[in-house]
């Protein structure tokens, strides 16, 4: 349907700007060029693997908060076909957003271990890259996550906001672009730090049970005993039934005097 717009001297003048929406059927082009795409398999391998990156819901301490707002509306990581999963099973990339402590390891790793390959870690925030703030004084606090799991792309900041793991998100489809199928097979995730074998020597366990049996356990050594003048001498431990007893007899005197005892 097109539309003819007349001047004032009778002549026809196209409209002065393309119908949007013209009303018919849509047209199919019928060039070679736009119908047939051609690729490589490590293309169309890596295009679906960074189009559908599944991320594991799992947070440690605050960072998580600015993970989690990457999932609102505002900023709708959804356009980049990441979907949370609940399952480290169903996920193949692991956001670690938070504080690592030495209890916190384990679990973290166990995670890793169950997210099927290929897989994709991000370090979040200054405490999962070396510590942050808990680096100087904390006992427990890991010095950087990749002591216990290789690290693809590292986002500093404390915490960083969540323009800054879309920028790392971003990095990491540019690294998984570059990937082959042919390195598959030689070129798997270790991990990113050097050791030295140590000289320890195995010790017998401490946490034996044997304290719970234990003869102080229940009773206190002597020496504590006679320092705090225990056991109680029995003179004092008498002490107490002549008092009940003295109240006793005072109370049975005066029932008796007001004549209510027989």
């Amino acid at each position: 349907m097109t539309s003819h717009l007349s001047s004032a001297a009778g002549q026809p003048l196209e409209p002065a700007s393309p119908i949007i929406n013209p009303i018919g059927p849509p047209q199919v082009t019928k060039q070679l060029s736009e119908n047939v795409i051609l690729t490589t398999v490590d293309d169309l391998y890596n295009w679906a693997k960074m189009s559908s990156l599944w991320p594991l819901l799992y947070g440690t301490a605050c960072c998580f908060i600015e993970f989690a707002a990457l999932i609102g509306s505002r900023f709708d990581f959804d356009r980049f076909g990441l979907l949370p999963r609940a399952s480290p099973r169903q996920a193949d990339l692991i956001i670690l957003a938070g504080t690592l402590n030495m209890k916190m390891a384990q679990p973290t790793l166990r995670l890793y271990e169950q997210m099927p390959d290929p897989k994709y870690v991000i370090a979040m925030g200054a405490c999962m890259i070396t510590g942050g703030m808990f680096s100087m004084d904390s006992p427990t606090a890991i010095r950087g996550a990749d002591k216990i799991l290789p690290i693809d792309v590292y986002i500093p900041g404390c915490p960083p906001r969540p323009e800054a793991i879309i920028d790392g998100i971003t990095k990491l489809r540019k690294k998984i672009a570059n990937e082959s199928l042919q390195e598959r097979g030689f070129k798997g995730q270790t991990h990113r730090y050097y050791t030295i074998s140590h000289n320890l020597k195995p010790v017998p366990a401490v946490h034996t049970g044997a304290y719970l049996r234990s003869a102080n356990r229940y009773n206190p050594p002597a020496a504590v005993a006679e320092a705090i003048g225990m056991p109680i001498p029995p003179a004092l431990a008498t002490e107490p039934q002549k008092e009940i007893s003295l109240v006793d007899s005072q109370t049975e005197a005066r029932l008796e005097k007001e004549g209510t005892v027989e």
